[in-house]
This record gives structure tokens, C-alpha cells and sequence, in this order.
């Protein structure tokens, strides 16, 4: 057996690194040398190293096999252990211990529950608090018990939601379908510090002696302030101008104008040869979105004579309808520059005749402005709309061919829903208070009415593929595209869709072929 010293000699560890061998590495991706995991490698009662130690070799296999030991070899230890351990359990003992920590676990939810009524009110407390201080001007306000609740809704959900922009501010309830909770609340909600950083933007700016309507429409492109609003409105729809000191006497100028125009033009509403306008206009009104805003005897009767003054005055189209819809987000914007109540809760004929005539004079004159952006839409077979349903056709066949052609098989052509986006400026697609944060933007955004509004119906469209392609019938996809899901929509929404079509916008504006295959 001459070879037992030379097999002693092989199994001897050589001094120089093999490739694969075991080392301890330290840093900030390894964890530290643990003694207890590598107690066989530490003296016993020595301190663990604090720094990277060589540790003594074991000279021989032999002498490293006797010291290291796989988990496979424990033996019947484990058997033992079992054992020992089921002869010690009594079952009493055991139940008792379970009953105990689930009457531990009852108290502490209780506790736990106790604590957020009690912080609960606490915020109703202060919710009472900030109403009454809030409320220390002439302003109509809601009940206090109405303003508890809004309030503690308002702030849970700013904490779920930092991004929402001030202009469309936190409500207290799920929105209905008429959507005017957003725009309308009860109390004023605490802004969160981005949206008061834009409210202080928008009012060191419009508090100039001239305001910068160009710095004016880069601010109000990402939702203009519910405080602010009304003013930002008259001024982007070029109704105001820029300087401070000329404001005053052109409202008045404007609202004694208009009146002007009811007092010779009304009259002549049963006249024969106006006595269709004015029919049409009245049985519209009520179909009007808020229905329980437009049912007021005092708002259908200013909103007939918005109407009729515009279609006396804008012979080439005359009224269609449509237009009816247009009114109502300025006449909600600049009534609530006086009451602090929801608008569809409150009675409009409670404000002073002034008032009214004031608010009745400014929609006028704001519609006005917007129309005369979009009166091809309205003339003699609505040449302007027939043109952009057609541009929208051709855009949606290039940015998502597959649901162009998911339409064209199913025969559903783009006019039969895409009419009423032009016509309407999607007022009927989505809530008010969606409609007002879009206008927003509209107004900040060179041809917003009659350019931008393109690229916001191809991303609305093109939101909903997913829902489209699962439609695999005509009347089924019509019936979808004529009743989309927004009803719970909010600014969020609204914001994901305006970036959506700035895109779409930066990409085919500048290139019109690019339209076209």
C-alpha cells in the first residue's frame, strides 16, 4: 500500500486558490460574518471578527470532514425532539393560550377603532371651525351638518390624492350623473400645497396692472383654480382685457349692451317670423344637462334669451341645436363666483335680479366669443362638423389602424357618433365638471374649440379600444359608443386625455398629410 502516503499527500490542501473554493466576502451586498451560522468555525466564548480574518486551515479531507457536517446527516434527532415535545403539550394549556390571544387581538381592534372615532371627531371639530370661519363673508352656504360632511371627505381624499388640480376640488359624495358636485362644494376644501402654490401663480398674475394673457394660457393649460375661474374665463375668450383699470367700465358697457339687445329684439319672439326659433329653443332647454338645474323656471327663461338674442344676431346659422348645451358651463362658472351652495341644489332665483343680469350678460358674451370660433359647425348643413368627423376618420385610421378597421367591418360609420362630439364638444360624452376642466384648457390652446378639440375626440376614441374590439356587433358597438362609461370621470381622467391629445397633436398638426395613408 505504497500509495497510502501518496493519497495522504493528494488530499493535502496546497497553498494556491482553486477556482470554485469557498470564501467569506464582506460588503455593503453581503451580510456580515455570523457566528451562530458558523459556529463550527469560531472558538467558542471568542468574540465574532470585525474585521475580515484568515481562519486556520484544516490540513487534511479527513480532518475537514470530521468538522463540517450536511443537513443530510443529522440523524434521528429531529425523531427525538418530536417526541419530547408531544409528551410535554397539554391540550388544555394550548386552548387556554389560543382563547387568550384572540380575546388580546378583539381589545386591540376595539382600541384601535375607538381611537379613529375619536380622531374622527375631532376633524368634525375643526371641519365646524374652518365653516365658520369661511363662511365670515356675504356668501350663501350649506348647513353645517352638509359641511361636516365634505369636509372630512375632502381631506381623506386629498390624502389618496396629491395630483388633483385645484380646479376641479374634492367632493363629498360620488359624483351624479350631472356631475356638478366637483365645481361646487359646500366648503371650501384645505388646498393641498401644489394647488395652493398655482392659486398664488394665478393670482400674483392676474393682480398686475396688465395681466400677461400668454403667461395667463400656459398656467390655465393644467386647470385653472374654482376661485379664479371666472375671471381667467372673460379673460382667455378675449371678453375682458388685459388691463386692470378697463375692466370695470367694459363689463358695464357689455351688460348694458346686451340688455340693449333684449329690450329690441325679445319681443319679437312670437313673431311669425321667429316664432319656429323660438319654439325650438324652448323645448330644448329642458333636455339640457343639469336636468334639475335647467328645470328652474328663472334659468330657463335667461337661457332663452341668451339663445334667441344670439340667433337674432348670427342670421347666417340662427339657432341649432346643440348650442343650448354651450351656455351652461359658463353660466355654472360665473354663478359660482357667488354662492358656495351646489347649483344644482340651489335656487337660482333666490341671488339678486342684479346679479342675475350680470351673470346672464357674461355667458352671453363668452358663448358669443367661443362660436365665433366654430360657426362653420352650425351653418347651412354644418359643413365644419362633416369636415372634422372626416379628419378624426382619417387620424384614428393612423394612430390605431386596428380599431378603424374593427369599425369599417362592422359597418359603424364615424358620423353616427362622432356628430354629437363635434356638435356638442362632448358635453354629452362627459360629466360637467369634466366639460369645465376641459374648457380650461380649450381656452388656453391656440383654436381650441375648433382645432384641439380634433385630437382630444381621436384620444377619446382610441381610450376605449379595448372595449370597442370586445364588440363584435353593429347595434352593441353603437349602442357603447353612444353611452360611454364616464359617469364617475374626474380630473384625473381629464388630464390623462388632454396629454393624450397634445401628443397626438405634436405629432400630426404640423404634418396634415401625415392624416392620410
Amino acid at each position: 500500500m505504497a500509495s497510502d502516503g501518496g493519497r495522504k499527500q493528494f488530499w493535502k490542501r496546497s497553498g494556491a486558490k482553486v477556482p470554485g473554493s469557498i470564501q467569506h466576502v464582506y460588503g455593503a451586498q453581503h451580510p456580515p460574518f455570523d457566528p451562530l451560522l458558523h459556529g463550527t468555525l469560531v472558538k467558542p466564548g471568542s468574540k465574532p471578527p470585525t474585521t475580515p480574518v484568515k481562519l486556520k486551515k484544516v490540513s487534511t479531507f479527513q480532518e475537514f470532514e470530521s468538522n463540517t457536517s450536511d443537513a443530510w446527516d443529522l440523524g434521528d434527532d429531529d425523531d427525538e425532539l418530536l417526541a419530547i415535545a408531544a409528551e410535554n403539550l397539554n391540550t388544555e394549556v394550548v386552548m387556554e393560550t389560543a382563547h387568550r390571544v384572540i380575546e388580546n387581538h378583539s381589545k386591540l381592534q376595539e382600541q384601535h377603532k375607538f381611537q379613529e372615532e375619536h380622531l374622527q371627531e375631532e376633524k368634525q371639530v375643526e371641519s365646524v371651525e374652518l365653516t365658520s370661519i369661511a363662511c365670515g363673508d356675504n356668501r350663501l352656504v350649506k348647513s353645517i351638518s352638509e359641511g361636516h360632511t365634505s369636509s372630512s371627505s375632502d381631506n381623506a381624499s386629498e390624502n389618496t390624492s396629491m395630483q388633483r388640480s385645484q380646479s376641479l376640488p374634492q367632493t363629498s359624495a360620488p359624483p351624479l350623473v350631472s356631475g356638478m358636485a366637483d365645481c361646487n362644494t359646500s366648503v371650501t376644501p384645505a388646498l393641498t400645497e401644489r394647488e395652493a402654490s398655482r392659486l398664488d401663480k394665478f393670482k400674483l398674475l392676474l393682480a398686475g396692472p396688465n395681466t400677461d394673457l400668454e403667461e395667463l394660457r400656459k398656467l390655465s393649460w393644467s386647470g385653472i383654480p374654482k376661485r379664479v375661474r371666472p375671471i381667467a374665463w372673460k379673460l382667455l375668450s378675449g371678453y375682458l382685457p388685459a388691463n386692470v383699470d378697463r375692466r370695470e367700465s367694459t363689463l358695464q358697457r357689455k351688460r348694458k349692451e346686451y340688455f340693449a339687445f333684449v329690450e329690441q329684439y325679445y319681443d319679437s319672439r312670437n313673431d311669425e317670423n321667429h316664432q319656429d326659433t323660438y319654439r325650438q329653443i324652448h323645448i330644448d332647454i329642458p333636455r339640457m344637462s343639469p336636468e334639475v338645474l335647467s328645470l328652474q323656471p328663472k334659468v330657463t327663461e335667461i337661457f332663452e334669451r341668451i339663445l334667441f338674442i344670439w340667433a337674432i344676431r348670427h342670421p347666417a346659422s340662427g339657432y341649432v341645436q346643440g348650442i343650448n348645451d354651450l351656455v351652461t358651463p359658463f353660466f355654472v362658472v360665473f354663478i359660482c363666483e357667488y354662492i358656495e351652495e351646489e347649483v344644482e341644489n340651489f335656487d337660482v332665483s333666490s341671488l339678486p335680479e342684479e346679479v342675475l343680469q350680470n351673470i346672464e350678460a357674461d355667458s352671453y358674451w363668452c358663448m358669443s366669443k367661443l362660436l365665433d370660433g366654430i360657426q362653420d359647425n352650425y351653418t347651412f348643413a354644418q359643413p365644419g362638423i362633416q369636415k372634422k368627423v372626416k379628419m378624426l376618420e382619417e387620424l384614428v385610421s393612423r394612430i390605431d389602424e386596428q380599431v378603424h378597421r374593427h369599425l369599417d367591418q362592422h359597418e359603424v360609420k364615424y358620423l353616427q357618433f362622432a356628430f354629437r362630439w363635434m356638435n356638442n364638444l362632448l358635453m354629452r360624452e362627459v360629466p360637467l365638471r369634466c366639460t369645465i376642466r376641459l374648457w380650461d384648457t380649450y381656452q388656453s390652446e391656440p383654436e381650441g374649440f375648433s382645432h384641439f378639440h380634433l385630437y382630444v375626440c381621436a384620444a377619446f376614441l382610441v381610450r376605449w379600444r379595448k372595449e370597442i374590439l370586445e364588440e363584435k356587433d353593429f347595434q352593441e358597438l353603437l349602442i357603447f359608443l353612444q353611452n360611454l362609461p364616464t359617469v364617475h370621470w374626474g380630473n384625473e381622467e381629464i388630464s390623462v386625455l388632454l396629454a393624450e391629445a397634445y401628443r397626438l397633436k405634436f405629432a400630426f398638426a404640423d404634418a396634415p398629410n401625415h392624416y392620410k395613408k
